[in-house]
């Protein structure tokens, strides 16, 4: 490919040739040269490093996939290893916003109802009270606390059966991804009735010589005690953490060494339904509603609602699981929409995401996919840099997906964010130990708009950590920050050598 002459230059070279047998000048060798003086832009793009280059700086042992086309026209401009299937980690929540947005519609709201199974007689039901979930994955304490009130508005003051709760609209699962350490929050169960992104809020600070720890259900507003997780406090170094499924509850332990002074974490809630059921049991007391402790229920009961809470709409959930990346949101819109499209509650994740691979089949052209989540929590996903291109690509030209992206920054060698920088990305992060991805749009200063997609793994380095390693793995802080200098300095690249000619 011929490079260094810009459109101008060449156009201003042809006119001189046009007068060249006018010029007395060209009878001699010329003074000076005649080769056209090359503007900056033509200099920056003669001298941006080829993507090998970056590569190789990069020093990322195991694979490093890419590929960057033009919007418009789907031309690709620049690959790298283009089909080399790699684990996408959350760059994955792009396919799911997509697939949610399809399927449910982005009105689409999820509804928590509290149901009476019999009538109100004298603020008695006679009946069970239910609460049952719609799938949300947003439903807080401070959203129980609301239903609770309208209970209690509606007359009701106690109830002739129990307190009940379902969460039968998706399956209800563990975790997303049973290779992940038993106590990190971003691993969550899944239910149809979720609570604070099922995750029980654990506090200590030290009280004379031990501590004194909490357990809560932490909203904007409240935060009530919960029994069904707890935690007991064990004089040793390692682990840190230990769980122990004890029936109805979730039973911690924690190194006491390991404590300092005080601190806080989220951890994961193994059981959704008993979590919220005893949120909502504490809500309904303090609104003077008196029932017993909650039992879940197989199936839905039929009766008459009471009181309703309905998400925000699905467009904005998606908007603030693309920000924040919440697994939880993820897997629970990914579920919804394998519902509404197949009429059956799936089985599995796995189940679920075969759904969405076929549905990327046929609704965005693009065959190959094998994702076995929502979320991308899961590292045995898998996806070529070509292929989450051209999901991007379809999904940009038919559901708009690309307001839904966050804005990334644009960052210099020392990956200092540069303030005000004419090139615009929106993208969608994706990281694992290991595995690192980027996914999206470029917006150059030209008009110009590019699609692309960057993926890098070491997979055999990641598949040799044990389950305690995968917390913080020697070496995987640094890997993950040269894999995203990488995808600047690819997007710096592209940015310069993409942009058109000025006429």
């Amino acid at each position: 490919m011929t490079k260094g002459f810009s459109r101008r230059a060449f156009m201003g070279g042809a006119a001189g040739l046009a007068l060249g047998g006018a010029l007395p000048g060209w009878a001699r060798a010329p003074d000076t040269s005649l080769r056209p003086v090359a503007r900056a832009d033509d200099f920056r793009k003669r001298v941006q490093p080829p993507a090998e280059a970056l590569i190789e700086r990069a020093a990322l042992d195991g694979d490093v996939s890419f590929a960057v086309a033009r919007l418009q026209d789907g031309e690709v401009l620049e690959t790298h290893s283009p089909d080399v299937d790699l684990p996408p980690a959350s760059v994955a929540k792009a396919l799911t916003a997509g697939y949610a947005l399809d399927v449910l519609g982005p009105a689409h709201h999820f509804v928590t109802r509290v149901i009476a199974t019999g009538p109100v007689t004298d603020g008695v039901v006679q009946g069970d009270l239910v609460l049952a979930g719609g799938g949300d994955p947003t439903l807080d304490t401070d959203a129980l606390a609301d239903l609770a009130k309208a209970v209690s508005a509606a007359g009701v003051t106690g109830v002739t059966g129990g307190l009940k709760v379902w969460g039968g609209a998706l399956p209800s699962l563990p975790g997303i991804d049973a290779s992940q350490p038993d106590h990190v929050g971003y691993n969550p169960s899944v239910s149809g009735l979720n609570l604070n992104y099922n995750r029980v809020h654990f506090e200590w600070r030290r009280a004379g010589t031990d501590y004194a720890v909490t357990m809560q259900a932490r909203s904007s507003a409240h935060r009530p005690d919960v029994l069904m997780a707890r935690m007991a406090l064990i004089d040793r170094s390692l682990p840190v953490y230990t769980y122990e499924d004890a029936g109805g509850r979730d039973n911690w332990t924690v190194a006491r060494g390991a404590l300092g002074d005080g601190g806080a974490r989220w951890l994961p809630v193994k059981k959704p339904e008993t979590y919220a059921g005893e949120v909502f049991r504490t809500m309904l007391a303090a609104n003077g509603v008196r029932v017993s402790t909650a039992k879940t229920a197989d199936a839905l009961p039929a009766g008459d609602v009471l009181a309703s809470h309905d998400s925000q709409p699905l467009r904005i959930i998606l908007r603030d699981m693309l920000k924040w990346s919440t697994n939880l949101t993820a897997e629970a819109v990914g579920l919804a929409a394998t519902v509404k499209r197949t009429g059956v509650v799936p089985a599995s994740l796995a189940a679920s995401a075969a759904e969405m691979n076929d549905w990327a089949r046929s609704r965005l052209g693009v065959s190959g996919l094998a994702l076995v989540d929502h979320s991308g929590l899961g590292d045995q996903s898998r996806i070529s840099a070509r292929e989450m291109m051209g999901c991007l690509r379809a999904l940009r030209m038919t559901l708009g997906i690309k307001p839904l992206l966050k804005d990334i920054p644009v960052r210099d060698d020392s990956y200092a964010v540069v303030e005000d920088h004419p090139v615009k990305v929106r993208a969608k992060t994706g990281t694992l130990n290991f595995v690192s991805g980027l996914a999206g749009f470029i917006d150059l200063p030209d008009g110009t708009e590019l699609v692309f997609a960057i993926f890098a793994a070491d997979i055999p380095r990641r598949d040799a950590l044990t389950k305690a390693q995968r917390d913080r793995p020697d070496g995987g802080r640094s890997w993950n920050s040269r894999a995203k200098i990488l995808q600047q300095g690819l997007i710096e690249r592209w940015s310069v050598l993409y942009e058109s000619d000025p006429v």
